[in-house]
């Protein structure tokens, strides 16, 4: 099994498609990291040389952040904008959308399962 940037590549899948697993590689990126490597996008991962593991490696290496960086890098800028009290920082801290989005109907996702209305005890 193909290990890289400490992610497991299912072993079935086209290289082209087990390289967006890697957290920050989608499918654009994917491309170019093979295109540089002179890998084909077609070939399966278990049907890639050790050599052609480690030149993917390498690229990853030298082209920048990927998996834990990223998601610290990630982490980071959300912390930053909560600590200097944006607005976008206060709806991080209060687990709201970010992006403009609208919040009266919808945003469950965000918000989580509707909580139950409160009901008057009947007499």
């Amino acid at each position: 099994m193909a290990r890289i940037a400490g992610v497991d590549l299912p072993r079935q899948k086209r290289v082209e498609t087990a390289l967006t697993y890697i957290y920050g590689i989608g499918v654009a990126r994917s491309n170019r990291i093979l295109s540089e490597a002179g890998i084909e996008p077609s070939v399966r991962v278990k049907d890639l040389s050790e050599e052609e593991v480690s030149r993917i490696a390498r690229i990853l290496d030298v082209d920048g952040d990927v998996e834990g960086d990223l998601r610290k890098e990630v982490a980071m800028n959300i912390k930053r904008l909560m600590e200097i009290g944006s607005y976008r920082g206060g709806r991080h801290r209060r687990n709201l959308p970010v992006r403009g989005q609208r919040t009266h109907t919808n945003a469950r996702t965000r918000k989580g399962p509707r909580r139950g209305m409160i009901r008057a005890k009947k007499v």
